[in-house]
């Protein structure tokens, strides 16, 4: 069992995401750390792309003013090793293919194995081209995190073969952000997916409020990302004590349908 399924062992488990160097990278650190000691279970950190295909306008503009600043992949595993002074919580990347390929695929996993990252998520891979990575993933002992959606249909026994740390479900058509409400479908996908395979499945996309988090109560977590990067816009200077109020909530709402 890797960090990762330990982390989601408990069923009601809460995952948050915050876009590295937002709004800055001290600030960025310092809400990771923040969002950890509120009860995050583990917790995904963007690497800011120019062209973030599965994203919202939330965490676009957040991407793209980190962008605009000047921010470099090296500047993220900085940010992460100074999380890593505060921290122990489970940390997983979520990035595009592009900026790990430039980086290099290998340098890039080496990297995550130093700073004990524990997995990464790629949701513009195809399944189809995905051997080479996945052979590097498994030599340096990191989780591959596989995205299943609601169209994945004949293809989900595939994805799930592929997958280590754990599956993520995405909950409804489109690019992340707030709905006001979510589809039943996913609940349907997760328990096809419990019957392939053991490891934790969470569901994200659009979960924004404790109704929304007790909604998923097959999955082991819930991924909650665009209401906390909207949460540090509102709030750039000082998000902590909202991040904490929310994330309290959002577990509350997890432990209520359990």
């Amino acid at each position: 069992m890797t960090r990762i399924s330990q982390a989601l062992e408990n069923k009601n488990a809460f995952i948050g995401f915050a876009v590295a160097g937002y709004p800055d990278f001290e600030k960025s650190a310092k809400y990771i750390v923040d969002m950890a000691e509120a009860g995050a279970d583990l917790i995904e950190i963007g690497i800011a792309f120019s062209d973030p295909s599965a994203d919202g306008p939330t965490i676009m503009n957040a991407d793209q003013e980190v962008l605009e600043n000047g921010s470099t992949t090296a500047d993220v595993f900085n940010l992460v090793a100074e999380v890593r002074k505060h921290t122990d919580v489970p940390l997983v990347f979520l990035t595009y293919t592009n900026p790990v390929f430039k980086y290099g695929y290998e340098k890039f996993l080496s990297k995550m194995q130093s700073l004990d990252i524990q997995g990464v998520i790629m949701p513009d891979m195809p399944m189809e081209e995905q051997d080479e990575f996945l052979e590097l993933v498994h030599q340096y002992g990191r989780d591959f995190i596989q995205l299943v959606t609601l169209q994945s249909g004949n293809r989900l026994p595939k994805i799930v073969e592929r997958a280590s740390g754990f599956i993520y479900v995405v909950s409804s058509l489109g690019i992340t952000g707030s709905r006001s409400k979510l589809s039943n479908e996913a609940d349907e996908i997760v328990t096809k997916i419990k019957r392939l395979t053991d490891l934790p499945v969470a569901v994200g996309f659009g979960i924004t409020t404790y109704d929304q988090a007790k909604q998923f109560e097959s999955a082991d977590a819930i991924i909650v990302g665009s209401a906390l990067v909207k949460i540090i816009e509102d709030h750039p200077e000082d998000a902590t004590s909202y991040l904490t109020d929310f994330i309290k909530n959002m577990k509350g709402a997890r432990h209520a349908t359990n």
